[in-house]
């Protein structure tokens, strides 16, 4: 028996986006990367500002990347990271879509 899906690959592509920004850290980083969009900065950068330890900050720009919101690029011993403006455009859309904000009054 096949069983109905009841959500959207766009539904998905929200989750999937949502998953990753549900941490304060990953927020700063997309908000820095977004303040700083017209470059990009690396990873010793970000370890400088946020007090996480280096390997947390690791894991929070794996995650983000994992969900496409940012791109990286290895350039031995450093590694590049870059807001993925397509995507991070496509998130905001689908978030106003999923989630309009409506008037209280």
């Amino acid at each position: 028996m096949n069983k109905k899906k009841f959500y959207t690959p766009e539904t998905e592509k929200f989750a999937r986006y949502s998953k990753a920004m549900a941490h304060p850290a990953r927020v700063f980083i997309i908000s820095y990367l977004t303040e700083n969009a017209d470059t990009c900065c690396y990873s010793g950068d970000l370890a400088e500002i946020l007090p996480i330890a280096r390997s947390t900050l690791s894991e929070h720009l794996k995650e983000l990347k994992n969900a496409g919101l940012i791109q990286g690029e290895i350039n031995p011993p450093f590694i590049k990271y870059c807001l993925n403006k397509k995507n991070w455009e496509e998130y905001q859309v689908l978030f106003q879509s999923f989630l309009p904000i409506k008037s209280i009054i």
